[in-house]
């Protein structure tokens, strides 16, 4: 049984590869070309780095995957769970104290695996192609502030749910997915006032003009807001996004310096349609419902597979603890979870392209959604040459050539009618 989990792993990691190959392949064939949509849109140099952008990016997280899932198999089949396992249970013992220790020595040691990535991605890959704009002391400020918000977080979280663990064995699953359903609601309400305020600056936006039209907008569709936002991203990045945030109708809006830079009046007017059509197609809803259903059941089966010793013992793991337990249950679930990455990706890009048509039906306007998408795909130096196999399985988004290509379409067809 543990030989069957070690290859259905490789085997995992072998298709990620091999998809990932294929992109690569497919972009070498292609990359050279100029989709029609893009005709007078991009030039060779552009195209060219675009091609070495999405490269040098897909090499890097080849190297830094197969470290992580080289560490991931050291540590489980190993040995080293059983080390770790056993030196937590010295520390204390209390439940609650040895559960908080397990989990926040694994994160501090996940995350000190993954800074000199970021550090490299940062300052070597996204420097080069002219995107990263912060500093170094401004980075390490960002990682402490994370590592700080990491430790009261997940500290409350697993104190909070180890101890209805210890509370009530038989129902705890319950217990702990309500508790944590409850928590993710409040995070989603204080994140915009409490911990996105410690990472940028927001300041109403200073252009009255745009903001009457996005009220405008906004009040068309039904959706109430609240205020309206300028972030300022470019002290980090040159990388453009909008964002709503919000409980129930009343939204705040939140707009990237770089978008209000780099995009005209009727192309952001287009990507908060864009937007708004998520909420009023209940995406977030249907995504909440959705998560929530498999927490539900992970919850479950949780409390179904600790009640005995049968994934220690597996992993020769002695003694046992509840803690083990649920590192093993995380592995069997990247495990069972593959299967459901194409699923969850088509459900995604479904989405958008609900959201895309909403947008063009309210604003009127489907070249300036399409100039919009062209120009974030070229800023952002976006693959125009996906493989098919590869943004079928991983892309949360359609390609873009695609989704320009759509909304051209359904326009011409609208004029001819």
């Amino acid at each position: 049984m543990l030989m069957l989990l070690f290859f259905l792993y490789l085997l995992i990691i072998g298709i990620g590869y091999g998809l990932k190959w294929l992109n690569l392949k497919h972009l070498e064939a292609h990359g050279a070309e100029v989709p029609p949509e893009f005709e007078g849109r991009i030039d060779e140099e552009l195209l060219r780095k675009t091609r070495d952008y999405t490269v040098e990016n897909s090499r890097f997280g080849f190297i830094e995957s197969s470290i992580s899932h080289l560490v991931t198999l050291l540590f489980l089949f190993g040995g080293f769970l059983s080390l770790y396992n056993r030196l937590i249970l010295r520390l204390s013992d209390s439940f609650i104290l040895s559960g908080i220790f397990f989990f926040l020595l694994l994160t501090y040691a996940s995350t000190l695996l993954s800074l000199p990535f970021d550090l490299y991605s940062t300052f070597r890959i996204e420097k080069k192609y002219g995107f990263n704009t912060q500093t170094l002391k401004l980075w390490v400020a960002d990682q402490l502030k994370s590592l700080f918000l990491s430790t009261i977080l997940l500290g409350i979280i697993v104190g909070v749910g180890l101890r209805l663990v210890s509370a009530s064995p038989e129902q705890w699953w319950l217990w702990v997915w309500g508790s944590f359903f409850l928590f993710g609601i409040v995070m989603m309400y204080l994140s915009p006032y409490v911990i996105e305020p410690l990472f940028n600056k927001y300041t109403p936006l200073d252009d009255p003009g745009l903001e009457e039209k996005i009220r405008v907008l906004m009040e068309r569709v039904g959706i109430r807001v609240s205020r309206i936002f300028k972030m300022d991203a470019s002290k980090r990045s040159r990388h453009t996004n909008a964002y709503f945030t919000g409980i129930g109708r009343v939204k705040r809006i939140v707009l990237f310096d770089t978008l209000l830079e780099k995009l005209t009046e009727p192309e952001i007017i287009a990507v908060l349609a864009h937007e708004a059509g998520h909420w009023k197609k209940k995406h977030l809803l249907k995504g909440i419902v959705l998560s929530q259903t498999l927490t539900f059941a992970g919850a479950y089966f949780a409390w179904r597979f600790t009640r005995t010793d049968l994934l220690t013992n597996l992993f020769g793991i002695e003694p046992t603890s509840f803690f083990a337990k649920l590192v093993i249950l995380g592995f069997f679930y990247s495990i069972v979870s593959f299967p459901l990455t194409p699923l969850m990706s088509m459900l995604t890009r479904h989405y958008e392209r609900e959201a895309d048509d909403f947008a063009c039906e309210t604003s009127g306007d489907r070249e300036s959604l399409a100039s919009s998408l062209i120009k974030l795909a070229r800023d952002n130096l976006s693959n125009l040459h996906p493989h098919p196999w590869y943004a079928a399985f991983y892309y949360s988004h359609p390609p873009v050539v695609e989704r320009v290509r759509k909304i051209r379409k359904t326009s011409s067809k609208t004029k001819r009618n």
